[in-house]
This record gives C-alpha cells, sequence and structure tokens, in this order.
C-alpha cells in the first residue's frame, strides 16, 4: 500500500520526502508527476488500485484554486485523508485552506526532517480520524492531562514539566504537547528555546475554540516530537484569558493529544484551578527549604477544603540536597504525603535550563535524569498497567 500520495511536477521535491519517508516512517511514496489534479477521490483512488492511502501531498507547481477545490471534495467524501499543502500562503489564506480541510501546510523549501515532522503529525490525523469512521466506537477515549503545580515560585517548576514533555515524547511521538499558563511570565519557551509565532492568545480565539484543526495550526513543533503552546508574549496579554476559555482550551487538546502537559503559575490564581478541574493527574513540585514544603502543606489544605484534589497525584521533591538540613521523611511528616519521586540537585539540570535543552533531549548520565525518568514512566500505560492503583506508599509520620 502506498501510505503518502504525492502530486507534483518537481522532481526535486519528490526526492525530499521520499528521503524522509526513508528517514523512519512506515509505508510508500506513490508519486504522479503533474500538475493536473484528479477530479475526486473516487478518480485518484482507481489511479491507485483502489487503495486509499493516508496522507495526500499537494505539491509545488499545483494550483492553489484546484487545491482548495479537492480539498474541500476529500472532506466530505474521504474525511479520515489527511490532505497536506505545499505552499507559503499568506495568514489571511491559512484559515481559507483549513476550511477547506487542509491538513497542514508545508514550506516547498521543507528539508527531509521539517517534512518528516509534519508526515508523522499527518498520519496521526489520518489514526485519529479514521477510528471515528469505524462503527461502534461510541467511546472517544481523551488524554491525560497532566498539570504541573507548586504554591511557591523558584522550585523548577517549568524545568520539570518540560522534562516530562520531553519524556514522554519518546514514548509517544508527535502525540504530546505542552501547555503555558504562567500567562504573564511563563518561560516554557526559554526552556525549549523556541520562537513561537503564537501563543496562547490564538489559541483560545474564537476561530480556534469552535475548530480544533484551526488550534493545531497555532501550536509550535519542537524537535523533540512535541508541540507546544506557549504564553503570551506581553503580560497585559495574559489579563484577557478567562478560566472558561482555558477549560475549553484543554478539553480540545486532550480530545486530539495522548498527552498534555499544563506548566502553571506559581500559587492558584482562577486559571490554574480551571487547569485542575481538567486534571487527570496532577503533579506537585517543592523545593527541600521549609518556605516551599509549608506552601505546599498550605496549598494542599485548601485544596482539599474545596474538594479540587485530583485522586492521581505525584509528589516531586526538587533539587534535593542532604545537605540542606531536611530529610524526605521530613517533607513528607510535613505534607501528610509520601514524596513519590525525588530529583537530586545536579549542575547538568540547570546548565540544560540555561541552554533551552532539557536534560532529557540529551544522553547524558546524572542522578537527576534517573529522577525524572522514574517520574515520566509514572505516565506510560505499560507502567501504570503493572502498577495499576499502586502509585503511592504509605507515609510513616
Amino acid at each position: 500500500m502506498s501510505r503518502f500520495v504525492l502530486i507534483t511536477p518537481d522532481t526535486d521535491f519528490d526526492g525530499r520526502l521520499r528521503r524522509a519517508v526513508a528517514g523512519g516512517l512506515p509505508g510508500n511514496v506513490h508519486t504522479f508527476f503533474s500538475s493536473i489534479l484528479p477530479a475526486d477521490p473516487g478518480e485518484l483512488f482507481a489511479a491507485l488500485g483502489q487503495e486509499q492511502p493516508e496522507v495526500l501531498i499537494l505539491g509545488p507547481e499545483v494550483a492553489m484554486e484546484d487545491a482548495l477545490r479537492l480539498a474541500t471534495v476529500f472532506n466530505v467524501q474521504a474525511p479520515e485523508l489527511s490532505v497536506i499543502l505545499v505552499s507559503d500562503p499568506d495568514p489571511d489564506f491559512l484559515l481559507q485552506a483549513m476550511r477547506a480541510g487542509i491538513r497542514d501546510i508545508m514550506s516547498p523549501g521543507a528539508d527531509a526532517a521539517q517534512i518528516r515532522v509534519l508526515l508523522e503529525r499527518a498520519c496521526q490525523s489520518f489514526a485519529s480520524r479514521h477510528r471515528t469512521q469505524e462503527p461502534k466506537q461510541t467511546d472517544t477515549k481523551k488524554g491525560l492531562v497532566i498539570g504541573v503545580f507548586s504554591p511557591k515560585g523558584g522550585v523548577g517548576k517549568t524545568t520539570i514539566a518540560t522534562n516530562i514533555a520531553i519524556g514522554l515524547g519518546r514514548i509517544a511521538p508527535m502525540s504530546v504537547v505542552i501547555v503555558d499558563l504562567d500567562l504573564q511570565f511563563g518561560d516554557v519557551a526559554s526552556g525549549l528555546y523556541l520562537k513561537p509565532e503564537h501563543t496562547v492568545i490564538d489559541a483560545v480565539s474564537s476561530s480556534a475554540s469552535q475548530d480544533s484543526l484551526v488550534l493545531k495550526a497555532f501550536l509550535t513543533v519542537h524537535p523533540g516530537s512535541i508541540y507546544a503552546l506557549c504564553a503570551p508574549k506581553s503580560p497585559a496579554d495574559g489579563d484577557e484569558i478567562t478560566p472558561g476559555q482555558i477549560t475549553r482550551l484543554l478539553e480540545q487538546l486532550a480530545e486530539e493529544f495522548q498527552y498534555v502537559i499544563v506548566d502553571t503559575a506559581p500559587g492558584l490564581p482562577e486559571v490554574g484551578l480551571a487547569a485542575m478541574e481538567q486534571c487527570t493527574d496532577v503533579v506537585w513540585v517543592s523545593a527541600m527549604d521549609i518556605p516551599s514544603v509549608r506552601g505546599l502543606r498550605s496549598g494542599l489544605e485548601i485544596l482539599r477544603r474545596l474538594d479540587l484534589l485530583p485522586e492521581t497525584r505525584h509528589v516531586v521533591l526538587n533539587m534535593a540536597d542532604p545537605r540542606s538540613g531536611l530529610t524526605v521523611q521530613d517533607v513528607e511528616s510535613t505534607i501528610g504525603s509520601p514524596v513519590d519521586v525525588s530529583i537530586p540537585r545536579s549542575r547538568a539540570v540547570a546548565l540544560s535550563t540555561n541552554r533551552g535543552i532539557p536534560v532529557l533531549q540529551e544522553s547524558r548520565k546524572d542522578p537527576a535524569i534517573k529522577g525524572l525518568q522514574r517520574l515520566v514512566e509514572r505516565f506510560d500505560p505499560a507502567w501504570r498497567a503493572k502498577a495499576q492503583r499502586k502509585l503511592h506508599r504509605r507515609v510513616v509520620l
């Protein structure tokens, strides 16, 4: 079966696309060297011997009007197929293309690595849509929404969140998105060394909230096989975002991705509480100092009274140092909960934060990396199936 079908007279682009597929994607490429598009899906499938591909790429030198027309027909007659258009459109064209059913836009100058990322995304979209076409598929399984919280700032919360995302990107490539909900001073962009064109402001717009395809166009691709939705560029812009918009945003992302990682602002602002209500898992981060531990205890007590504590929680002791005068047992007895993962203080982590390259993105040997890997494992379906309900041990007070 030809998983990918390309229509273009451009032989150079055909070569780059074939190198992208050969670089790690299963399936074959079938190319029609022409700028003339078929009239409908039936004509294309007949030319392929009645087989249906997963991804159709409308390559360079194909007329834009014809591409939009064909994409519209495919969107009605074969909605599970992913259509990619190779073009450099202006922003006004982007929404028009998405409404026509085009799943993604690819630059004509994209190299093999960039092409591979977009093809992986298109295949994920096909798989998701193909499942919705299957009969008797009444239950929609949503992805895990993993919120990373801390009552105090300066405890390495964003470092934890970005490394969770990178680690899960290895388990489920292109099925992970990290959202920066520290709307005034979020650092996910710098933590991942990204310069996003779009932010949360775009993602909560009316067009994005009504169409998940438009929403996905506002995500930024990271080389670690994940997506990122970064905080607004201006702190003032964050004031315009409401808790209701955040609720809708996380609902949409959970329907599209296997994992949604949410990095939140310190404390418990309204937007953070709205995010917590959507979380399947909450990671509580504390440093190994008295203000951080007491802050975590107070935060947990408030949430217990409000009945907002998700059942699945993970307490992380970050920058743990036996010379600090506190022990893990001291922390546990203070907060009344077990510490699930302890991550020792590490120069490698500090260096990676300054470089914008999470430590789990590199091959290093460091005790802190082992702690981060243990945290990521807790969200691996294989590990959770074995652990079942034994996520936590008892606390000895």
